[in-house]
């Protein structure tokens, strides 16, 4: 539930970006990424746990960059 409104909300920020969708999709996923990474290393998270957190997230917001990179 957190991921997908976590990936609602650059969604609907990219879809009005004036440099166009891919490439905004791309900057927005690689800033999300980063703070995801930042907030684990903060929150001293486990990396491999049996539940989701932000690791996981980060792991999936580099995915989602990078195929949105690839499809630029």
């Amino acid at each position: 539930m957190r991921f997908g409104f976590r990936l609602l909300v650059p969604i609907v920020f990219a879809s009005f970006a004036s440099i166009g969708l891919n490439r905004s999709l791309m900057a927005l996923f690689w800033m999300a990424t980063l703070l995801c990474g930042v907030i684990a290393g903060i929150r001293r998270e486990p990396l491999l746990d049996r539940n989701l957190n932000h690791w996981d997230e980060m792991a999936a917001y580099g995915a989602l960059c990078a195929l949105t990179c690839t499809l630029a």
